[in-house]
């Protein structure tokens, strides 16, 4: 039972372990990403500073064969002056440079070989970071919709997007009932108001008309013909 027991525990342990890097998933890619980025920037540098002693053993070789071919020219000459001591001397010289000389080439071949791994290397590193990168711009943009369909709380999201416009729906009809009870209290006040009875009387024919009518425009206009044709005094 107590084995049962610990093994249940670490099991939740596992599972637990395991909801976290999920939940943090984007944390540890970004993390990582930038580790990589780091470990690019690294190899580029590395690349670089290959690149530089190589060129400097170039200048190097390239001295030293120069020096090889001014001391060959001056030694064969020593040697037909009959200088046999002054050519011995330089002939020590010109295979201390000739060793020199094979040292650097072997270098050269050395950082030949490394500098094509490194490039290639770091080529390859690139390439896979760059898609790292466009992968977890997508992984994000799926991350922003997937908390979208499914909120912090474990709510969905269509949920609240629907209890919002429920809201936003009940808040209109609200604001719609009173309106027209705002519109109803307004006629129920102009029907019942003394300017309202006023002119319920005036229709009825009751009282002076405070409003012309059509009948009131015809004959104004019946005098001013009238008037227009008589004859003048």
């Amino acid at each position: 039972m107590l084995k049962t027991f610990f093994t249940l525990f670490r099991g939740s342990i596992a599972a637990a372990e395991e909801e976290l890097v999920d939940r943090s998933a984007l944390l540890i890619l970004d993390q990582q990403i930038r580790d990589s980025a780091a470990a690019i920037e690294q190899g580029k540098r590395a690349l670089a500073l290959a690149i530089a002693q190589d060129e400097a053993e170039g200048k190097r070789l390239d001295a030293t064969l120069s020096r090889i071919a001014d001391l060959d020219e001056r030694t064969a000459a020593a040697l037909a002056a009959g200088r046999e001591d002054l050519a011995g001397e330089a002939a020590e010289t010109i295979a201390t440079l000739e060793a020199d000389r094979d040292a650097i080439r072997q270098a050269r071949a050395t950082f030949g070989v490394e500098i094509s791994r490194l490039r290639a290397s770091v080529a390859n590193a690139t390439r896979r970071l760059t898609d790292l990168e466009r992968g977890r711009r997508i992984a994000q943009a799926a991350e922003a919709v997937r908390r979208l369909r499914v909120g912090p709380a474990g709510h969905a999201g269509a949920a609240d997007l629907a209890d919002a416009e429920a809201t936003l729906r009940r808040l209109r009809e609200r604001q719609a009932e009173e309106a027209a009870a705002d519109a109803a209290m307004r006629s129920l006040d102009q029907e019942g108001g003394p300017a309202n009875v006023a002119q319920k009387l005036e229709a009825a024919g009751f009282g002076k008309r405070t409003r012309p009518t059509a009948a009131d425009v015809l004959d104004r206009l019946r005098r001013r013909a009238a008037a227009a044709a008589a004859p003048p005094a």
